[in-house]
């Protein structure tokens, strides 16, 4: 069987569902399967072309583990020869390629760098190019010379490589003299990123890019040369605000056929990870998100991963990135949110709970962003005090039609958050708010920090509400921040399920001091968390008022004298 056989029997396996895989998986072989029945107009699969780089990759030798010492060289697994020759394999009557953008999103361990590291060598001296500039590309040097270090050891490894196509191995540079051709580490702290004429540039970890301005270099220096390519792999991140993540949206939008056009059939993308609903810790969801499952990835040691983190919340998210290829929210989550997602009730109706005590939680912390009110609700039951969580979200108008977040828009539309008129949230709309309801509820507090809110609590008071000023301090916050954990824990929080508050409780990460105190944060200023403040506030509001007294219990003894 050839390597193009390989490749077709392997894409035919998965969308029968002999293969395990997710439905990024599927689409993409789905697709390469209908261009093979019906090419795209202008170009046609060269089985030969798709064959030569397989077997060049299967010539080169191992540099790293076990392997390596035995001087094995690679054997390529079903799903590397898909990518290879789906890759390389399409091309038009001149025979320039297809495909100029290559996305391969997987999680570690499965051999991203092993694979992009041959492609660059073939790139250099086998594709027939004059001047071949090829590069290893990333925002630092170090991360630049993974790949490129990879290919010198491999390249010294490789006699029969250098004296066929007169290839030189140097400290700097991997070149071919007789075409002028390198391979070269580039990164946004060592030479210039101008001038680029680019025939290929490796990006290995693109999440790992905080900003876009290395991808817009190469981008731009792709366009000089009629078959150059950007050929990326990289494992899921926590940054959804940044390159990698916008370059992954339009992946997805080409995989489900939302996109069309000239730019959207020059992109091949594949992304393996898991699907909805999947169990995250199960070894099934495991094999179906690690395509190199018992080859390179330990089983055992990923399920021992997997056990550490169903106990740890801490230890989720780098285990969702890192083995499920899954996207998150935050590096460190502080709360599990598996629990949250075990404490939502749909069925919940906020006018139950007229005539017991609320109090509203304020996070008033930009008016160019999101705004949170958070009514909470307390009730006893079996002599335990349960809350019951409803949260209001207010967004200016200009953030939903700038696109500041991929999501403010849907989240609007499912009810979820509301848009204000303007380039700014006026607060005034959300005083007039908690006007409305306050003669309907049994306000307790209006927990406030008075950092930007000085004006509401005033106004506020003048109408005879409770309104209170309630610092954002590790004396405040850290005793009801973990009461928060404890109470999804137990289950004694209550909540309705709004799309904004999951997002924000998945946002928060822990900032520990010395004595263990503990106080609410985020990762990075996209990654928002305003209604989870506004949440820990009223429950520490809550919690001041019991600390008057001995325990919950007594507390609510008291409430029933008064009464």
């Amino acid at each position: 069987m050839n390597y193009s056989q390989k490749a077709h029997q392997y894409a035919r396996g998965v969308v029968s569902g002999a293969i395990p895989a997710c439905k990024y998986v599927y689409q993409a072989c789905a697709r390469q399967l209908k261009d093979l029945d019906n090419p795209p107009a202008g170009y046609h699969f060269d089985a030969a072309r798709a064959d030569r780089v397989c077997r060049f990759v299967e010539l080169c030798p191992h540099i790293k583990g076990p392997a390596a010492s035995r001087g094995d060289l690679m054997i390529l697994e079903p799903w590397q020869v898909f990518i290879l020759s789906t890759a390389f394999g399409w091309v038009d009557a001149e025979g320039n390629r297809r495909f100029r953008r290559v996305y391969v999103e997987v999680p570690r361990g499965n051999g991203k760098s092993s694979l992009s590291s041959p492609v660059g060598l073939y790139m250099l001296a086998l594709d027939g190019e004059a001047g071949a500039e090829v590069y290893s590309a990333a925002t630092t040097r170090d991360q630049a010379r993974i790949v490129f270090r990879d290919a010198q050891a491999m390249a010294r490894k490789m006699p029969g490589y250098r004296k066929r196509f007169g290839v030189d191995v140097t400290a700097q540079a991997i070149v071919q003299l007789k075409s002028s051709s390198s391979f070269k580490a580039l990164s946004a702290d060592g030479h210039t990123l101008d001038g680029l004429n680019i025939h290929l540039a490796i990006v290995d970890e693109l999440h790992a890019h905080k900003n876009r301005d290395v991808y817009d270099v190469l981008e731009t220096g792709l366009g000089k040369r009629p078959q150059s390519m950007l050929w990326m792999i990289t494992t899921a991140g926590s940054n959804k605000h940044g390159i990698c993540y916008e370059v992954r949206k339009f992946v997805l939008d080409v995989l489900a056929g939302h996109v069309s056009g000239e730019v959207a059939e020059s992109v091949f993308g594949i992304i393996y990870t898991i699907d909805e609903g999947d169990d995250p810790f199960s070894e099934e969801t495991l094999r179906k998100a690690n395509p190199n499952w018992g080859v390179s990835v330990d089983p055992k040691i990923v399920m021992q991963t997997a056990a550490k983190a169903r106990q740890v919340a801490t230890a989720r998210a780098n285990y969702l990135t890192k083995h499920l290829n899954v996207w998150v929210d935050a590096n460190s989550a502080l709360f599990d949110t598996e629990w949250w997602r075990k404490c939502e009730d749909r069925t919940l109706d906020e006018a139950d709970f007229a005539d017991d005590e609320c109090v509203i939680g304020l996070d008033l912390a930009s008016k160019v962003d999101i705004a949170a009110r958070v009514n909470t609700y307390r009730r006893l039951i079996d002599g335990k005090a349960h809350y019951y969580v409803f949260p209001r979200f207010y967004l200016p108008r200009a953030a939903i039609d700038e696109d500041r977040h991929p999501m403010y828009r849907g989240w609007e539309l499912q009810g979820d958050i509301t848009a204000t008129a303007g380039e700014t949230i006026d607060f005034s709309v959300i005083e007039d708010d908690i006007r409305a309801e306050a003669p309907g509820l049994n306000l307790q507090a209006v927990a406030t920090d008075p950092w930007q809110a000085q004006q509401m609590i005033q106004n506020l008071k003048r109408d005879g509400m409770p309104a209170v000023e309630y610092r954002q301090t590790v004396a405040t916050m850290s005793e009801a921040t973990k009461t928060l954990d404890a109470l999804m824990r137990e289950g004694r929080i209550h909540h309705t399920g709004n799309a904004v508050m999951n997002w924000m409780i998945g946002n928060v990460v822990g900032h520990y001091d010395a004595k263990e105190n503990v106080y609410p944060r985020k990762e990075m200023p996209q990654n928002k968390i305003d209604g989870a403040v506004a949440l820990i506030m009223s429950l520490g509001w809550f919690i001041q008022q019991e600390a008057e007294y001995d325990g919950i219990d007594d507390y609510f003894k008291s409430l029933a004298g008064a009464a």
